[in-house]
C-alpha cells in the first residue's frame, strides 16, 4: 500500500515540502526504470513542474499522484531510449550511482539496484520493468501498481511474475556485500599483477566482460566471453594497470572501483558474482556515464570540507 500522507492544498510551501520529502522515492523509481541518473533527474524535474500546475486540493494521495506521474513519464522515456540505444556503439550499461552516503536513489529496499540486475531489467518491456520495480524495490501493492499502469491487478500479478522469471539464477543467488568486496579486491589484485591463473580461479566458466564505451578507444565493442578470454583481457598487463590509480568506491549498493589516469577519474569497474564465482565484469569507459557519479562524490566531499 502507499505510505499514508494527508492531502495537500494549493499552498506552495506545503507542496514544496511534500515533494522534497518524496523526491528520493521518485528518483529511485525513475533511475531503476531508466538506468540513467541524468534521465531520472529529468523525469523528476518534469514531475515537479506538473505538481506545481496541478490543482492539489483535489489530489487525495500525493504519493499516489507523484508515483504515477513518475512511472508513466519514465515508461515514455524508456520507450524512446530503446530506439536511441540501437545506435549505441558496443555494450550499453546502466550509469553507476553513488550510494556511499545514502544519496537520492530512494531505496527503502535495495532490490533492483545492482548494475547487473538493472542490465537485465533493461531487456524487459518498459511496463513490465515498471511493475517489477514498483513491487520489488518499493513494495507497492498490486492494486496500487494496477492503478498506476492502468491495468487490472490480475494482469499486474502476471507481469511481475513474468519479470521475475527473466531473472537468472545468477541474479537471484548474488553474493552479499562483504563477499562481493572480497571477490572484487582479489580480482583487481590479480589483474594488477598479471596473474591470469588466479583470475581464472575467480571466474565462472561462462564469465563475460562488458565494456561500455560508445566507441571510445580501448573499450571492447563486443562482449568478451569465457573464463580464459576474460582473464586475459582483464590483465592487459603491462599496458593498462600500471598507468592508473585505483580508488575503492561504493556504487549501486555494491563495491566498485574508480580508475584515475593523470589525476582524472576515467573508468568505473565492478563485478557481479554468486558463490560459484564472478560471472560478469562490468567496465564503464564512457565519460558521460560516470559524470553524475563523480559529481555526486565531489559534492559530498565539498559538504564535508574535504
Amino acid at each position: 500500500m502507499y505510505p499514508q500522507a494527508p492531502p495537500v492544498g494549493n499552498d506552495m510551501s506545503e507542496a514544496v515540502s511534500v515533494f522534497v520529502e518524496l523526491r528520493p522515492r521518485l528518483f529511485g523509481i525513475a533511475y531503476r526504470m531508466l538506468g540513467s541518473a541524468v534521465e531520472a533527474e529529468d523525469v523528476v524535474q518534469e514531475v515537479w513542474l506538473r505538481w506545481q500546475r496541478t490543482d492539489r486540493a483535489v489530489v487525495i494521495s500525493p504519493v499516489a499522484f507523484l508515483s504515477s506521474a513518475t512511472t508513466r513519464l519514465a515508461i515514455n522515456v524508456a520507450q524512446s531510449a530503446r530506439v536511441r540505444r540501437e545506435t549505441y556503439i558496443g555494450p550499453w550499461l546502466p550509469e553507476p550511482v553513488d550510494t556511499s552516503n545514502d544519496p537520492e536513489v530512494g531505496a527503502e529496499r535495495a532490490e533492483a539496484l545492482e548494475l547487473a540486475l538493472l542490465l537485465v531489467l533493461e531487456k524487459l518491456p518498459p511496463t513490465e520493468r515498471a511493475a517489477y520495480v514498483l513491487r520489488e524495490a518499493f513494495d507497492y501493492g498490486y492494486p496500487e501498481i494496477a492503478q498506476i499502469l492502468q491495468l487490472s491487478p490480475v494482469n499486474v500479478r502476471k507481469i511481475v511474475s513474468r519479470a521475475r522469471r527473466h531473472l537468472t539464477d545468477d541474479q537471484r543467488d548474488s553474493v552479499d556485500a562483504a563477499e562481493h568486496r572480497k571477490l572484487l579486491d582479489a580480482f583487481v589484485a590479480a589483474a594488477q599483477q598479471g596473474d591470469v591463473a588466479s583470475l581464472e580461479a575467480l571466474l565462472t566458466p561462462d564469465a563475460v566482460s562488458l565494456s561500455d564505451g560508445n566507441g571510445i578507444r580501448g573499450a571492447a565493442r563486443v562482449p568478451v566471453l569465457s573464463r580464459a578470454r576474460v582473464a586475459n583481457l582483464s590483465t592487459a598487463y603491462p599496458r593498462f594497470w600500471p598507468t592508473v590509480e585505483v580508488e575503492p568506491v561504493e556504487a549501486n549498493g555494491r563495491s566498485g572501483i574508480l580508475l584515475h589516469r593523470d589525476g582524472r577519474a576515467a573508468t568505473f569497474m565492478t563485478i557481479a558474482a554468486t558463490y560459484r564465482g564472478i560471472h560478469q565484469v562490468l567496465w564503464v569507459f564512457n565519460p558521460s556515464k560516470i559524470a553524475a557519479f563523480i559529481g555526486s562524490r565531489s559534492r559530498r566531499a565539498t559538504i564535508r570540507g574535504v
